[in-house]
């Protein structure tokens, strides 16, 4: 579907929403990779100033984003069982990856924050 076919503000259709989901899905992502990012080079620098007993932030952070992607595409994909085979199925789940996107950008907002961006 051409990106300037549809009017996201309104989209009038079923195919439409679902379109407008997944836009607004891969904005959320987007904006989730500069933040993982920024929070990725802070505790790189954090691991800089540790001595190698101690060093693991990067690691950890590397660690958890992996997880949390598994976890966000298995709950998401629950979420989609409000419509299980119906048209609107993948439009729940892209919702759904949204929303917990713009929750995990914040969390690494301030995980960035907490460490002096």
């Amino acid at each position: 579907m051409a990106q300037n076919s549809v009017d996201c503000t309104e989209p009038q259709t079923q195919i439409e929403m679902t379109y407008c989901a997944e836009q607004d899905w891969n904005a959320a992502d987007a904006d989730l990779n500069a933040v993982y990012k920024t929070a990725m080079g802070k505790m790189r620098e954090v691991d800089s100033y540790l001595s190698d007993s101690l060093k693991g932030a990067a690691d950890a952070l590397r660690d958890a984003q992996r997880a949390w992607i598994t976890y966000r595409d298995k709950a998401c994909a629950a979420y989609g069982y409000l419509a299980r085979g119906g048209t609107m199925e993948p439009q729940l789940i892209y919702i759904c990856r949204a929303n917990l996107t713009r929750e995990r950008t914040k969390e690494l907002k301030d995980l960035a924050e907490g460490l002096g961006n």
